[in-house]
């Protein structure tokens, strides 16, 4: 065989081995890079809380951001890592382990919209001496450093020593902070309440749609030890914490939402929608996510009325009104629409729906045409009773038949609440 002729037969595989790769890569580029569009074309270019920034003269554009990314929220544009889809992205951090030069750090805010992050010591106590904040609420969103966080701010609290009040802590919040804040305060034999005000553990976890990845690594529990765990579900991940529960005893108030904190003392008075607590120390773990945003007339507190889709089936056959105009709003009201026999209205305040993903809309512009969803733009709730709503839609009033009421319209973040209470606050525009 001929020089050339072995030398072409190294070549030729090498050459489409190349050509293969280089043609995949151009591929995948070119999908990111429509979901870039698709995203800015939409408005959604703000992400929601922590978020990954690209360092382009460290990154080589070996795409395991975009790999690691379970809700596709990374990509590589012109050979570099780019987050083409900001809205979805949770900030669990995933393509920051993935990178291999460590071109990505995770921040919070942007150079257009700044968050607001208390500031705390290194112990997890804030300016306010006795009040601690661990989690996402004190800038860290990712759930193993959450769980840290939360254990090792009970640890802090432990050193205090025992104070006049009837308790040593008051945990706010039953996420992943709060819960091992809680399984830690069992484990030093603290006096603690753990208040919740959704009726669900997990914090931002409990929010999440069906099926949506949850992020983590190998945790350290108080009481556990250490569990590993790589990829799982939001299901599967609240079953965990249930099972924690379970078999630690952890006792969690659910549906007490937190509405005061007064200084008593050297302690607290920290008032409830249900009591009222004596405490040496309060620990935060209230996450970013807020109180949902009520729509505030009459009749809103009845049962029927509720502020997030849990399972669109139980509302099979029935009359359901959705409020809100953003994706989570189109997502449920898409959701119920396809159960039989149910009739679906989606309200939404303003004129036009320009911040949510385009294939959400494309979807609802399908349902509207096909009967299935009635939209009513420019529209408000005025009053809800037991058997029918009552909407304001341009110039008229007029009430319809309504069995459940769903309101997609946003949180209230606790922040002007905090800084009443005296706690400080850094708003960071795009840094860690």
């Amino acid at each position: 065989m001929s020089d050339l002729s072995v030398f072409l037969l190294y070549l030729v595989p090498l050459l489409i081995i190349f050509w293969a790769y280089f043609r995949r890569r151009a591929r995948a580029q070119a999908e990111h890079a429509q979901r870039l569009k698709e995203a800015v074309s939409a408005g959604l270019t703000e992400p929601p809380s922590l978020h990954p920034v690209v360092d382009p003269a460290r990154c080589i554009g070996s795409g395991g951001c975009a790999t690691a990314c379970p809700e596709g929220a990374m990509g590589v544009i012109n050979g570099k890592g780019v987050l083409v889809n900001p809205s979805v992205c949770i900030g669990h951090g995933a393509c920051a382990a993935a990178c291999p030069l460590e071109a990505i750090t995770l921040v919070f805010g942007t150079e257009r919209r700044g968050i607001d992050i208390p500031n705390v010591k290194p112990n997890f106590e804030s300016n306010v001496p006795g009040i601690f904040i661990a989690g996402e609420l004190g800038g860290m969103g990712l759930i193993r450093k959450a769980v840290e966080q939360g254990r090792q701010a009970i640890t802090s609290i432990k050193a205090m020593g025992r104070g006049s009040g009837d308790l040593d802590v008051v945990i706010v919040g039953a996420g992943p902070a709060g819960i091992a804040a809680g399984l830690g305060a069992i484990q030093h034999k603290l006096r603690y309440v753990l208040v919740e005000q959704e009726d669900g553990l997990g914090g931002a976890v409990f929010h999440y749609p069906r099926n949506k990845v949850a992020m983590t690594a190998p945790v350290k529990l108080p009481l556990i030890g250490k569990v590993r765990m790589t990829e799982v579900s939001k299901e599967q991940l609240l079953a965990f914490w249930q099972g924690v529960v379970n078999k630690t005893g952890l006792k969690i108030r659910f549906k007490e939402r937190m509405e005061a904190i007064q200084r008593a003392g050297n302690g607290f008075v920290v008032k409830t929608s249900r009591q009222t607590y004596s405490t040496k120390a309060v620990l935060l773990a209230i996450g970013r996510r807020g109180t949902p945003r009520t729509l505030g007339v009459p009749g809103e507190d009845q049962p029927k009325v509720v502020y997030r889709l849990i399972d669109a089936e139980q509302y099979k056959g029935k009359r359901v009104l959705v409020v809100g105009g953003g994706d989570s709003a189109l997502e449920a009201a898409l959701a119920v629409a396809e159960q039989p026999a149910t009739m679906v209205a989606l309200s939404y305040r303003g004129n036009a729906l320009n911040r949510v993903k385009p294939k959400n809309r494309q979807r609802l512009e399908e349902a509207v045409a096909g009967k299935r969803i009635n939209l009513l733009l420019s529209s408000t709730v005025e009053k809800i009773v037991a058997s029918e709503v009552t909407l304001k839609h341009g110039d008229r009033t007029f009430a319809v038949p309504n069995d459940a009421i769903i309101v997609c319209a946003g949180g209230v973040l606790p922040t002007e609440f905090l800084k009443q209470v005296g706690i400080e606050f850094e708003t960071k525009h795009g840094t860690a």
